[in-house]
């Protein structure tokens, strides 16, 4: 019964949006909202400006319109946004060229395109996005544009509004015949853009150049009415439902548009430049749209290639959307893809898909020239961690070094395929990181199409991410064996922040129990340090330099925990772990436990199950795996 009342509201609220009146009626709500003039490419931007914007650090914007279904690229759709939409939306020459979404396959490109589809679907139907119509219109125009070209300066000075554009064949016949010129007569509609009604979301997909007619795009006669208006030229005897005509105040969408026949393009070249094309035996037709388009690099090679395409070439704005480089959101890729599927009822163990992630992304890096770094530290380094000898500060010169990175690689597509056959195989109801890197080896040993050297390569890669795994493993299990890890690492870490404090400053430590003078324990902040490799020479600048960072967090009034220091953070965890070490090893590996250790086993395994996200299955796996990891 909530849902058929969740349908009558729907349909109420359809009735309360819808709105009919005069072209009179429609100036006064121009002259109240402005904004239902705007033109398609504003309309857009405005859509995705409204949804909100974060800074991410380094100054890198992300528009939250996209933020739901695009992961990993955040600066891709900032200088998407940026450098094609804003200045498009102030009427900017950009808005005359076709928007190509160029990248590898699985990148992205028709998601993005599809959000902005539905995006806009569902913001004209709010006050921000709302736009109007001439009621009838095939192609669902601007009612500005019934008024005459010299009235209209002295109309956008009254009421500040820019009019582009002129009515299309069909509209000028009914003004003249139907109301005799009386334009402030004319109906108008409030329209509502939906690609399934077919009303200002096109879509064009190339087919057989045999068979496919130019009619798809602009427009075909009407044969059947000819006896009846006497003329090809008379609108009444033409449809105007091209894809090119239904697009207009919207998107059009042009799929594969390079592997089109070249006389399809050319009725791109005066839409693109002057914002018309033509149809039948008309006059050049406006339309106010957005043209995007998508395709593969080799395909975009061979068509610059092409002389004849010199042309349109200059028509076109080149948006290179590459893979997700960071191992975060690529698990969000996976995760997403994951559940639009029907496999909720088998669960996937924590690190299942971070393993495929580090497999993907490492396949798509490209080796630095800088010393001391390789894809794996350049991996980390990307997905925001700091790693030896480089900051989050080096990130932009490593990005800069390959621009064209990420433009190869495993694509997604391939990792959920893998992934979907080691959901389906597996006997169990829970699949695991080991699971995950078995099925992806499997798929390279059926993959005709890559060469050896690649398969090597790519083999590589599996094994790098099984051994990030081992450590991720060992630490899990290492964490779960203490009861509050958090607090024991603190205490750690408080301990030794206290001790170099007083080594630096030259002072002595009070005993909290008999209040005797101490001095700064050097066992135990060698014993942390060694953990990370500081020797004896550099521990003094490493102390140093701890006290410096902890002064700073002090002077901005923030708390400086052993997260604060990406290595700090290391030598404490391992410190923590050498001292469990014997303990983890005896009990997970022991094949025959005693009363005892089968007590701490179930503890642990509760553990990881009511604070990691492990279910009995996969927690029973992994102590048995972390086992044989430490009995090697």
């Amino acid at each position: 019964m909530d849902f058929l009342k969740r349908l009558e509201e729907h349909r109420s609220l359809e009735k309360q949006l819808a709105w009919e009146g005069t072209f009179e009626e429609y100036l006064q709500i121009v002259r109240k909202s402005p904004h239902v003039c705007q033109l398609a490419h504003s309309r857009i931007y405005e859509m995705i400006r409204a949804a909100g914007v974060e800074e991410l650090e380094g100054g890198v914007k992300r528009y939250k319109f996209f933020a739901n279904e695009l992961f990993g690229i955040d600066r891709t759709l900032e200088k998407l946004v940026e450098e094609y939409f804003h200045p498009a939306a102030r009427r900017l020459d950009v808005r005359k060229r076709i928007l190509l979404l160029m990248g590898p396959v699985s990148g992205g490109k028709s998601t993005l395109v599809a959000m902005l589809k539905r995006g806009l679907e569902k913001f004209s139907r709010t006050d921000a996005g709302a736009l109007y119509g001439i009621k009838g219109c095939p192609m669902h125009e601007e009612p500005l544009h019934l008024i005459p070209r010299e009235l209209r300066e002295d109309f956008q000075k009254e009421y500040g509004v820019y009019i582009e554009g002129e009515l299309c064949p069909a509209c000028r016949l009914m003004v003249e015949s139907e109301y005799g010129g009386r334009i402030e007569k004319v109906p108008v509609e409030r329209v509502f853009l939906s690609e399934e009604n077919r009303i200002g979301i096109g879509t064009f997909t190339p087919s057989d150049p045999k068979s496919q007619d130019i009619a798809d795009l602009t427009g075909s006669v009407d044969f059947s009415t000819i006896a009846e208006y006497g003329s090809e030229s008379d609108p009444r005897a033409y449809r105007f439902d091209g894809e090119l005509n239904i697009a207009n105040r919207g998107i059009m969408e042009f799929q594969e548009m390079l592997k089109c026949d070249e006389k399809f393009l050319w009725n791109l070249l005066s839409l693109s430049q002057e914002g018309n094309f033509k149809a039948g035996r008309f006059a050049l037709i406006y339309a106010d749209e957005m043209i995007v388009a998508h395709t593969n690099e080799n395909e975009y090679k061979a068509f610059i290639a092409n002389k004849k395409n010199e042309a349109l070439q200059s028509r076109i704005i080149v948006m290179k959307i590459p893979y997700n480089l960071r191992v975060s959101d690529e698990v969000k890729i996976y995760d997403k893809l994951i559940k639009q599927s029907d496999l909720k009822d088998i669960h996937i163990a924590p690190h299942a898909l971070k393993v495929a992630s580090i497999f993907s992304v490492l396949s798509r890096l490209k080796e630095s020239k800088k010393q001391g770094m390789d894809v794996l530290k350049k991996m980390k380094l990307y997905d925001g961690e700091d790693v030896e000898g480089f900051k989050q500060k080096d990130l932009t010169e490593l990005q800069n070094e390959h621009l064209d990175e990420g433009m190869s690689g495993v694509d997604p597509r391939y990792v959920i395929n893998r992934l979907s056959s080691a959901l389906i195989r597996t006997s169990t109801k829970c699949i695991n990181p080991l699971d995950v890197l078995r099925a992806l080896k499997d798929g390279l040993d059926q993959h005709a199409s890559i060469t050896r050297e690649e398969r090597d390569r790519l083999l590589n890669f599996i094994s790098i991410a099984r051994k990030e795994y081992d450590e991720l493993a060992k630490k899990e299990v290492q964490k779960a064996f203490v009861y509050s890890f958090e607090e024991s690492a603190r205490v750690l870490f408080d301990n030794y922040l206290d001790n170099v404090e007083a080594y630096c400053n030259g002072t002595k430590l009070k005993d909290p129990i008999t209040d005797e003078e101490m001095e700064p324990d050097e066992k135990l902040m060698r014993s942390i340090e060694e953990q990370i490799g500081v020797s004896e020479n550099a521990k003094k600048a490493f102390r140093e330099e701890i006290l410096i960072r902890l002064s700073s967090y002090a002077r901005k009034g923030k708390r400086f925990d052993y997260r604060s220091h990406e290595r700090l953070r290391e030598a404490v965890e391992r410190k923590l772990f050498a001292d469990l070490k014997d303990v983890v090893k005896i009990t997970t590996s022991t094949k025959t436990p005693d009363k005892e250790q089968l007590k701490r086993l179930n503890e642990v395994s509760a553990r990881l199950i009511e604070s990691h996200g492990y279910c009995p299955i996969c927690a029973n796996e992994l102590l048995k795996y972390v086992g044989s990891l430490l009995s090697r």
